[in-house]
């Protein structure tokens, strides 16, 4: 006999909430892991002029455009990837990396910038980006930094640089256009794959759930039909669309229990993940520092949102 178990929507929406946020938290916590062994890494071909060099999970992807004159890299990983990243790029050319683009300025995007620069590599990225890097004492801040648009001419072809507009994954995001490729790296605002695709806003940095839809939206707006993503695997545009429709979601319900129209008891049943995550990891999530003071919810809420929360109250801190 079987029989089918049905829920009702208010708890559905506290399944939803609370295995988002320990998705996302274990995604946090890895991505603490990672930088100190070099990532497996492979080719995966897009054309004949562009490829992309990827991994599982974290860092990021790179994605490379290849020209007579000279290649154009965006995103280079960890500082420790950096020589694995160069011997995958001579096994499709002999070109010098002339630029390398930074989709934001985290270090899994960006931390193979000062050994490039070394060898002659002009590294760009947004200004936003670039005064993150510098207030963070990261190495190799960009040598060139655009606030809208920006272009690059090499060997005939040409890379678009967009700023998305609004605050998503940091405030410093851009997506990158391929246009004779039909291919766009979309950095952080999107990942695709298992493990890869939670909506993680880093707030110090300048990050927004509520604006990254907005920041998607622009996106989308462009002309392109395959997507690198920041992380993950290379998708179409369709897929893009769908994980912005995610994201709207997910900051709609959390918004409406920021806002008390949830009652407390399901605040409360997202607090309760904490424990268990705990329990997931073995150890505190205290002792990761991307965590350390943080409810579950403000991850995922920007301050203006949190300040009208009833955690002095719902909520048990880590």
């Amino acid at each position: 006999e079987y029989t089918r178990a049905t829920m009702s929507t208010p708890a559905r929406v506290r399944l939803m909430l609370s295995a988002t946020m320990v998705a996302a938290l274990a995604v946090v916590y890895t991505h603490a892991q990672f930088g100190n062994a070099p990532a497996k890494l492979n080719t995966v071909r897009l054309a004949d002029d562009l490829f992309v060099i990827h991994n599982d999970f974290v860092p990021g992807n790179t994605t490379a455009l290849v020209t007579n004159e000279g290649v154009v890299l965006v995103d280079d990983k960890f500082e420790i990837d950096h020589d694995n990243i160069m011997a995958m790029l001579k096994t499709v050319t002999n070109q010098p990396v002339k630029y390398v683009v930074n989709t934001h300025y985290h270090a899994d995007h960006s931390g193979g910038n000062a050994k490039l620069q070394a060898m002659g590599t002009l590294a760009v990225a947004s200004d936003n980006a670039r005064a993150r890097m510098v207030a963070t004492k990261q190495p190799g801040p960009q040598n060139i930094t655009f606030n809208e648009h920006a272009t690059i001419h090499l060997g005939g072809k040409t890379v678009e640089l967009y700023s998305v507009g609004f605050r998503a994954h940091t405030n410093g995001d851009i997506v990158v256009l391929f246009p004779e490729q039909r291919v766009l790296a979309s950095g952080d605002i999107f990942a695709n794959g298992p493990g890869t695709s939670a909506e993680l806003v880093d707030y110090a940095g300048g990050g927004s759930a509520k604006e990254w839809p907005k920041a998607v939206d622009q996106a989308l707006k462009l002309d392109f039909d395959r997507v690198v993503p920041g992380h993950g695997n290379v998708t179409t545009k369709a897929e893009m669309r769908k994980f912005r429709e995610s994201t709207v979601q997910l900051r709609t319900r959390v918004h409406d229990m920021a806002a008390g129209k949830k009652p407390r008891a399901e605040i409360e049943q997202i607090h309760a993940t904490a424990a268990a995550f705990k329990r997931i990891l073995g150890r505190s999530v205290k002792k990761v520092p991307a965590l350390r003071g943080k409810t579950i919810v403000n991850l995922f809420l920007e301050p203006s949102t949190r300040t009208r929360m009833a955690f002095d109250m719902a909520a048990k801190r880590l």
